[in-house]
């Protein structure tokens, strides 16, 4: 005799309930991520995001949650193949992208009702010596002072600064950008937030103009450039990027050119560079092709603020060097294997470098040499420095080193620039060199296997800030002649650090 199956047991026979990720989202993750992934407390998840954060994969973020932040673990309620089916729904990119008007950004503005403005600093000091140390670690920033170096206040940021705080011309603000598009806006001067507004989606860096009233973000999403008034973070315009020849592109970054007044862009996605213009009495510009090689009009002349110029060139570039006069422009070309020069002034290139390794160009300093200004730019694939007049734009020399680095730093009053080696088993190394005869005099390894990099200096020179890269790590303050350590502060894996004078004066040995 057959006994029927009890209808329970059928249940227990039925397949697994297959994984609805966004349903796992709208139910877990929404409430702090927004409910299209596009943030809330909590940052964006969208492939442009989550490809930039380092760290655990996200399948164990999302199962153990993450240090220092709130973001707690969901492994007690969503099994293993849920984790798996939400990480990968949330690696794939967005069925549409907002737009995100101005009427968007502004909602977004927040400033902070208890801030109060003085009419000095609220601390003892030189208020152009401080120096900001943003700490990836657990997302804040600290203000250092750069005499005492004693930590006057530790702030929060937005998730995942990225691009290099901008100080305003009389170094008492300072604008900080994260990936998701937040600009937050905070007072040395009295150690409070002022505001924030969020101006893109996923943002790549900002710019200050000359004057201090503009604030330029480049963003990847949507594929525009947000310019905010820098006194209330109010929009001033958004501008989408878009050629002369009708392509979309994201923005690589902006950059100010303090000797033209003007903001220039690289773009991402078109062969072009833009500049736009931050006078309010700029003369029209024509849209074309360089006036010796026949002007091609392309619409009615721009004049005036935030006028444009869009020149041409052979592929798209990034990572700008400037020479200090903004007449000139290096951009590593898309091969990664050269640098090209483009005249600003007539709008072509000029000339071709040749720089393999994929040379990181904004990380470049100069100096002058011999009676001739020569700049230096790491390599990040290859473990060597290139060092190039910029007269002849030829290769002087090629500096062995340790392996690939990402930064160079030096300081007018230091006869050595410091180059870290940031990719490969010799990270916890640091090469000091003389800007002279370009040999290495010392390679410093202050915590052995720990990621050491990005040198900032006092503003008198004396002294050289050096990060240990890691979640438990320090800055470590160098005697700048000596090359002797004198201390140690504790950070939660400190990376940039920025001193308000050499940035407001464009010091020659830190990047623009």
């Amino acid at each position: 005799m057959i006994r029927p199956i009890a209808f329970s047991s059928l249940l227990l026979l039925a397949p697994a309930a297959l994984a609805d990720p966004a349903q796992d989202y709208g139910e877990h993750c929404a409430t702090c991520h927004g409910e299209t992934r596009l943030g809330g407390s909590g940052p964006a998840l969208i492939p442009e995001t989550l490809g930039r954060m380092r760290g655990p994969d996200l399948e164990a973020v999302i199962a153990e949650g993450r240090g220092a932040t709130q973001m707690e673990g969901f492994a007690d309620r969503l099994t293993p193949e849920d984790i798996a089916a939400l990480a990968g729904w949330l690696e794939q990119p967005l069925d549409t992208v907002p737009d995100w008007t101005e009427a968007e950004i502004a909602e977004t503005r927040e400033m902070n009702p208890d801030y109060v403005p003085t009419d000095a600093p609220v601390f003892g000091g030189d208020p152009m010596n401080i120096t900001l140390v943003v700490e990836t670690g657990d997302h804040h920033v600290s203000v250092l002072d750069g005499d005492s170096f004693d930590v006057l206040d530790r702030f929060e940021t937005p998730f995942a600064v990225h691009g290099g705080p901008k100080f305003s011309p009389d170094g008492r603000f300072v604008f900080i950008m994260s990936r998701d598009g937040w600009v937050q806006k905070y007072d040395i001067w009295t150690l409070q937030e002022v505001g924030r507004a969020r101006a893109g989606l996923n943002s790549r860096n900002i710019a200050l103009s000359k004057d201090g009233r503009h604030l330029a973000v480049a963003n990847y999403l949507p594929m525009t450039l947000t310019i905010l008034a820098t006194d209330d973070l109010s929009v001033e315009r958004v501008v989408p990027v878009v050629s002369l020849g009708g392509e979309t592109s994201r923005v690589s970054a902006v950059y100010q050119a303090p000797e033209r007044n003007s903001f220039i862009l690289a773009l991402k996605d078109a062969p072009e560079i833009w500049e736009v213009m931050t006078d309010p009495d700029a003369p029209p510009i024509e849209e074309g092709d360089a006036e010796e090689r026949g002007l091609i009009r392309r619409g009615p002349p721009e004049e005036g603020l935030f006028a444009r110029r869009r020149i041409e060139i052979a592929e798209p570039l990034d990572d700008f060097f400037f020479t200090p006069d903004y007449r000139f422009l290096i951009g590593a070309a898309r091969d990664g294997g050269r640098g090209v020069v483009v005249n600003l002034n007539v709008g072509r290139e000029v000339a071709e470098l040749p720089l393999p390794g994929m040379p990181h160009l904004g990380s470049g300093i100069s100096w002058m040499r011999d009676g001739r200004r020569v700049m230096a730019t790491p390599h990040l694939q290859e473990a060597r420095l290139s060092v190039i007049d910029t007269q002849d734009w030829s290769v002087l020399r090629t500096i062995d080193t340790a392996g690939p680095g990402f930064f160079l730093r030096s300081h007018e009053n230091s006869p050595y620039f410091w180059a870290d080696v940031f990719f490969g088993p010799n990270k916890d190394a640091v090469h000091v060199i003389d800007k002279e005869s370009l040999e290495i005099v010392r390679t410093l390894r202050p915590v052995p296997d720990a990621t050491a990099a990005h040198v900032e200096f006092t503003r008198d020179g004396r002294h050289a800030l050096l990060s240990i890269w890691e979640d438990e790590g320090a800055v470590i303050v160098y005697d700048a002649e000596t090359l002797e350590e004198i201390r140690r502060l504790p950070m939660r894996k400190p990376s940039g650090k920025y001193n308000v004078w050499n940035k407001i004066t464009f010091s020659e040995g830190t990047s623009h």
